[in-house]
């Protein structure tokens, strides 16, 4: 992408071959992270980089658990086999969408070293699973952090620092401001809508499909 630096050294002409990085990616089984997957293996991954698949095993209906499964996420319909790939890992059941996700990565870049990843959290609390990525990618030298953002109700009454109601995702928005690397979050936009990202410099970055 021209628009958004991803770490790869600036914003200036990029290199005729980029220094490979180590990609994260937050796995969980949700269309949300089968779009921000989607994202980074048609948009963010280059040749040579490693691919890390992260899941926390968050206790069913504690704060920061993430959605519940929800089926695919659909995609821009351009990339044949990944696709149905996609749809899959977004369907999955537990004991096999990381292993679905892992075959996604491969199909789309197959020299890329893939490695898949459960940890329990650190901590506990409402952050405990941002706590949790965020120490895992300081550790393990991340240089890209991707991660699906979810849609919540503003129904639920969440209130900004300002007071004012506001509809949000706490894991994406603590991982964006505390992430020493850069942290992408990703929102897909309908069937053939592109999506919506975020990052700590790029609010609402509007990507065609």
């Amino acid at each position: 992408m021209a628009f958004i630096d991803l770490g790869r050294g600036g914003s200036g002409a990029a290199p005729a071959k980029p220094k490979p990085r180590l990609v994260m990616i937050i796995a969980d089984p949700g269309r949300e992270s089968t779009a921000a997957m989607e994202w980074a293996l048609s948009h963010a991954i280059a040749e040579g980089d490693g691919i890390l698949l992260l899941h926390v095993n968050m206790p069913p209906n504690s704060a920061g658990a993430g959605p519940s499964r929800t089926g695919s996420g659909g995609s821009s319909g351009s990339s044949g086999p990944l696709t149905a790939l996609l749809g899959a890992a977004g369907a999955a059941g537990d004991a096999d969408f990381m292993e679905t996700m892992s075959a996604a990565c491969k199909s789309r870049h197959p020299r890329a070293r893939v490695r898949a990843l459960r940890v329990e959290p650190a901590t506990e609390g409402r952050e405990a699973k941002a706590q949790t990525i965020l120490a895992e990618s300081q550790r393990r030298g991340v240089e890209l952090l991707v991660i699906g953002h979810r849609r919540v109700s503003s129904f639920l009454g969440l209130r900004s620092p300002s007071g004012s109601s506001r509809a949000h995702d706490s894991t994406a928005e603590f991982l964006i401001e505390h992430s020493k690397c850069v942290c992408v979050s990703v929102q897909k936009k309908g069937q053939n809508a592109g999506y919506l990202l975020n990052t700590k410099t790029h609010k609402n970055f509007w990507l065609l499909a």
